[in-house]
């Protein structure tokens, strides 16, 4: 099934459930302007700071963003809400062309002010981390098609969908959410999620899912790694709400069963589906540990004008990655 979310189906200064275990809220135009004078005090103190400075930053800044927002957000993180979206965020009116890759980006900046929105946001849900082996080691991430890129597995194609996955699932501090916030979207390309409680699955591969039968490897979108495949099960945690962690084009099953619960848990995921549109100034939230994500297949056409969101990464506990380490950063390496 296909649900659309917007801004449109909601008057402002509301918030709610937009579909089945989606929350909204919608800022009211006066909450907006709290956010928008938030961001002139920032703008100055961003470009003069590196990410990982301002990531420590915006987190006291946000304080000051509209209480009904901070209360959606932590409340959302409190009840390990799976998908929900913030409407009525500031997004520039002079906002530059969509980049022609992720590099471009990094090359001339554009997108500052918004990716402050997504920081802001993003720091009463957890904290903002990144690998090294991704986008040269940027905190935020731009998400646009590249023509060089358009039939990769990477959220750079365009010609080829995002299957359904689990960000990062090779490795053990992959994120708890995957933050999405819209500059620009004029084909209303959809975000696809799935709740692994919607699968239909038999007892008996819920079963087989819970056991170390599965190797997760680096997906495409890391480059240059040296990391290797890990080896766990798909669902763990709780018998009633489990965690799960899924990504079919970047898994395998150590045996035949393994290999055909794989395949199961794929169709059962995909009939699931619940498709999501990102409008400007839509900022949503996905569990990294109860939601699959992905993307439909769409047709860029490289004017400028084309699909363009910021991403982050977020963790609820970043001392989760320092365990593994022999410095504190929110780069992982």
């Amino acid at each position: 099934m296909t649900m659309t979310v917007g801004r449109t189906t909601e008057s402002s200064g509301t918030s709610s459930r937009a579909g089945t275990d989606v929350e909204r809220i919608v800022l009211a135009p006066a909450e907006a302007g709290e956010v928008e004078r938030l961001l002139d005090q920032l703008l100055g103190v961003a470009r003069s700071r590196d990410a990982g400075s301002l990531a420590e930053e915006v987190r006291p800044a946000a304080e000051g963003l509209p209480l009904r927002l901070r209360q959606f957000l932590v409340r959302a993180r409190q009840r390990e809400s799976e998908v929900f979206l913030v409407s009525g965020l500031p997004v520039s009116t002079d906002l530059p062309p969509t980049p022609e890759n992720w590099a471009a980006a990094e090359r001339t900046g554009a997108g500052l002010r918004e990716e402050l929105v997504l920081l802001l946001c993003g720091s009463l849900v957890g904290d903002p981390f990144c690998w090294s082996t991704q986008q040269n080691g940027r905190l935020v991430h731009d998400v646009c098609p590249a023509p060089q890129a358009a039939n990769s597995k990477t959220s750079a194609s365009s010609l080829t969908a995002l299957s359904l996955h689990t960000e990062d699932v090779h490795h053990p501090c992959r994120a708890d959410y995957v933050s999405l916030f819209c500059l620009r979207n004029p084909d209303a390309v959809a975000t696809s999620v799935s709740r692994i409680d919607d699968a239909v699955l038999s007892p008996e591969t819920r079963q087989l899912l819970r056991q170390d039968r599965f190797r997760f490897h680096p997906d495409d979108s890391h480059t240059g790694t040296a990391a290797r495949p890990s080896t766990g099960p798909v669902l763990f945690g709780p018998a009633a709400q489990p965690y799960l962690r899924f990504d079919a084009e970047f898994m395998s099953g150590l045996d035949d069963a393994a290999s055909a619960a794989i395949g199961e848990t794929e169709d059962s995921l995909r009939a699931a589906a619940t498709g999501v549109v990102l409008k400007p100034g839509d900022l949503a939230f996905v569990d990294n540990y109860r939601v699959v994500h992905g993307r439909r297949a769409f047709a860029a056409r490289f004017d400028g004008q084309d699909r363009w969101l910021k991403r982050i990464n977020l963790t609820r506990d970043l001392r989760n990655s320092h365990r593994t380490r022999d410095v504190r950063s929110r780069v992982i390496g």
